[in-house]
């Protein structure tokens, strides 16, 4: 079937309305740009036009309104020009109107009663419970038009042992690290265990969001996958084609497969015994890609970090567990999953994409399903401010949600009052919000606040702060006063304590260094001894941040390597950022404050680094309004304002602001320079697995030749030699012959024999009786020739069986 003319005339109209949109959008987030900006159907929307995640996802959002047509998931995804957008938009369906709320689906479930509290393992946790209650709903993928996919606590336990013999089918050996680098669904859940089943220690990675991105998104966890010495990679079938250079590249990585090919053979599954003290997973933080840092866990450390949280927030199997966090992230993979699991929680999950995407599908499941427990980082409550509007609002019950944690990154107390304040309509309660803290290297939660008592934010005299670290309630009328959420007490069995820079503890309202310690702590970093004792001050370990102690409650501060000292004051980036950020021209969330070493001076430089893509002409303003911000909040100008490109500030995974990375970056004046394109990276990568894919190529070829030719002697003595053997008349003279033809076999194989203790054997006519550990099936070679006088075998009834 043809186009008709009219069918190109709307086409194009289209294409012209989604190049304005974008346009728009564009200006809206890069003011100043508009004439300049060379775009077309096939700009890239991050490279060619500096658009991250949430910028991308937010001009879809716009076309979709725009158009009146709603883009599937899978459609969305995928999206990197303005032309798939238009793609998208044709072939979408029309948006109805207005939301109506499903009928509320009813998965909160009876009470247990017992809990699992004499288990010492997750997997003793999922077992207890599959033996209690087989059929409980235990997982419900979230889907928009149906009650989506329940996963039980029996299916769970029965689907993980077929991975898991699929895993020791593979010769995968108990403490051995597997990767697992797939989206959120069945195949993970079932993967996850199938390798705690085998013995094994799972390393979660994030998966590619888009399948144009896997060969890079794979070389970038090259490093990962080489520190953990992952010996399998399991991930979904669209990725495995990319995974060759990425094993051509880890020496450990034997193979990369798929749930479906690991669940294939219908292997038997032999159970292996685990301890609490084991390491039941790696946790490899945020940003720690290029220098990899995997957290080291213990199912001891998971279950009393899970039993402290369920103790501070009162989990019941009457609870119910809403989560969109992705399950490579501690937040998402304990707190949410684990913890659910435990206490018998039905957890109610969607992938991360399908929150960032469409942010009202959050709420939405907690409406739907009378979700009581919820987590997520500050940025997602902002982005339900922008992203919801009033109407779906109106249609939202969320008198439900009883504890709505805001953890994993800063917390702005901003956000918090507006969320209360705008959500207060849907019923949702101001003392359900609750700032935490934590962190991987105690597992996941730190610290919590009562139950019912909303957030506290401290307003304290931000001169007097910044000069002293004395954090000193302000008047009421101080108009410059800095503010910071109270996020809360150490779980129960757990100490946190504000230390100096000598690791004397300091008092409350004192500014400093905050450590912890307890029964969820990490015993270090995998593999990585310098960083592990940088972790730890005695019994105390390090978090990283600063912050103080007020009424009992820890308030954070900052990053520890992120403070800035100038002239004798202590300044914070993340305030500056965020002013920065609304500067017009400077492109929000993309700013970059950080301290670089001043040697003429003594102390450090403060640099703000910010994205724009402002003609030349307009950037003296924007430096201008820049400064005066900066000396308002810090007391001083900074020493150099940087305008960069876009793309140009690094970020993790997550989002966060990579300071560290950008100040390198910086000193390395990388700033502004074009970045490698990407078939040359892809060349580089593959010239570099060359030589390790030549090395293993040619030691293959090597070990294939000496196999047939140690055959080949093999067949020559069993088929000639041996045979021979029986023509000789005397058994002596048959023992001596046989042990020189082993001998001589040994040698032409270029196995070295050695023998020790011949003197303490004793002569012929004298009994006597050797005991030898059974290796291998060959034991009666080696035997022969090393004992020189006849013996018969006494072994176990199946070693008779075996022809050799």
């Amino acid at each position: 079937m043809t186009d008709t003319p009219q069918v190109g005339r709307d086409q194009r109209r289209a294409a012209e309305r989604v190049l304005e949109a974008t346009r728009t959008f564009v200006r809206e987030v890069n003011p100043g740009r508009a004439a300049t900006l060379a775009m077309g159907l096939d700009s890239r929307l991050d490279k060619d036009l500096g658009l991250d995640s949430l910028g991308r996802v937010e001009l879809v959002a716009r076309t979709e309104r725009d158009f009146g047509v709603a883009i599937g998931d899978e459609a969305m995804s995928a999206i990197e020009t303005p032309r798939d957008i238009l793609r998208a938009v044709l072939a979408a369906e029309a948006r109805g109107r207005g939301w109506a709320p499903p009928e509320v689906s009813a998965v909160t479930l009876a009470e247990t009663g017992d809990l699992p509290v004499a288990a010492r393992t997750l997997i003793d946790v999922l077992g207890w419970h599959a033996n209690a209650h087989p059929d409980r709903p235990h997982i419900r993928l979230y889907a928009d038009d149906n009650d989506g996919e329940v996963i039980t606590h029996r299916a769970l336990l029965a689907e993980a042992e077929r991975i898991a013999a699929g895993l020791q089918a593979r010769d995968v050996k108990p403490d051995e690290a597997v990767a697992l680098m797939l989206p959120t669904g069945r195949d993970y859940f079932v993967a996850f265990f199938g390798v705690l089943l085998a013995g094994a220690v799972p390393a979660p990675l994030y998966p590619p969001a888009r399948l144009t991105q896997a060969e890079e998104h794979l070389r970038r966890y090259a490093g990962v996958v080489a520190n953990c010495q992952a010996g399998i990679l399991i991930t979904v079938p669209e990725v495995k084609p990319f995974t060759r250079l990425l094993e051509a590249e880890v020496p450990t990585l034997r193979e990369t497969v798929t749930v479906a090919e690991l669940t294939a053979g219908g292997h038997a599954f032999v159970p292996v015994a685990r301890g609490p003290e084991e390491t039941a997973f790696l946790q490899y933080t945020s940003g720690s890609t290029g220098n990899p840092k995997g957290v080291v866990l213990t199912h001891a450390n998971l279950l009393a970090n899970i039993r402290a949280m369920g103790e501070a927030t009162r989990a019941a199997s009457t609870d119910v567990f809403v989560s969109w966090l992705p399950l490579y992230h501690d937040m998402g993979l304990i707190g949410a999953w684990f913890g659910s699991l435990y206490h018998a929680v039905p957890l109610v999950i969607m992938p991360p994409m399908a929150f960032i995407a469409r942010p009202e599908r959050w709420l939405r499941a907690i409406h739907r399903y009378r979700g009581t427990l919820s987590a997520a980082p500050n940025f997602a409550y902002e982005l339900c401010l922008k992203r919801i509007d009033e109407r779906e609002i109106a249609a939202l019950d969320l008198s439900s949600w009883r504890c709505a944690f805001n953890g994993a990154e800063a917390v702005n107390p901003d956000t918090l009052e507006r969320f209360c304040a705008r959500f207060a309509k849907a019923g949702f309660r101001r003392e359900s919000l609750m700032p935490v803290y934590g962190l991987a290297e105690n597992s996941v939660g730190l610290a919590f606040p009562p139950l019912g008592r909303g957030p506290v934010v401290d307003r304290i005299e931000r001169d007097t702060f910044m000069r002293s670290g004395h954090a000193v309630p302000a008047a009421p009328d101080d108009a410059h006063a800095l503010r910071f959420p109270a996020c809360g007490h150490p779980i129960p069995g757990h100490q946190i304590r504000v230390a100096d820079a000598n690791d004397r503890e300091l008092p409350e309202r004192r500014e400093g260094r905050i450590q912890f310690r307890g029964p969820s702590a990490t015993s270090g970093y995998f593999r990585r001894p310098d960083e592990t004792q940088k972790l730890f001050r005695g019994e105390w370990l390090e978090t990283g941040d600063r912050g103080y102690f007020a009424g009992g409650d820890i308030h954070i501060t900052g990053r520890t390597k992120d403070m800035i000292i100038r002239a004798g004051r202590n300044i914070y980036p993340t305030e500056i950022e965020g002013a920065v950020g609304a500067v017009e021209g400077v492109r929000e969330g993309n700013v970059a404050v950080f301290g670089v070493p001043d040697a003429a001076s003594g102390t450090e430089r403060l640099v703000v680094l910010a994205e724009t893509r402002s003609k030349e002409a307009v950037r003296g303003d924007m430096r201008a309004k820049i400064n005066a911000i900066v000396t308002e909040l810090a007391g001083e100008p900074p020493d150099e304002v940087v305008l960069a490109p876009p793309n140009t500030v690094l970020k993790t995974s997550s989002g966060k602001i990579r300071r560290d990375a950008t100040r390198e970056l910086y000193l390395r004046g990388g700033v502004g320079k074009t970045r490698t394109a990407r078939w040359r990276l892809m060349a580089r990568m593959a010239f570099a697995a060359l030589v390790p894919t030549v090395r293993r190529s040619v030691a293959r070829v090597v070990a294939g030749a000496y196999a047939a030719w140690a055959w080949g002697l093999a067949v020559l003595t069993l088929i000639v030699l041996l045979p021979a053997l029986v023509l000789i008349p005397f058994e002596s003279a048959r023992w001596a012959s046989m042990r020189a033809i082993f001998r001589l076999l040994a040698r032409l194989a270029g196995v070295s024999l050695t023998v020790r203790g011949l003197e303490n054997v004793p002569p012929r006519n004298r009994p006597c009786v050797f005991v030898a550990n059974h290796a291998s099936y060959l034991d009666g070679f080696v035997l022969t020739a090393a004992i020189p006088r006849p013996f018969s075998f006494v072994a176990k009834a199946e070693l008779g069986e075996q022809f050799l």
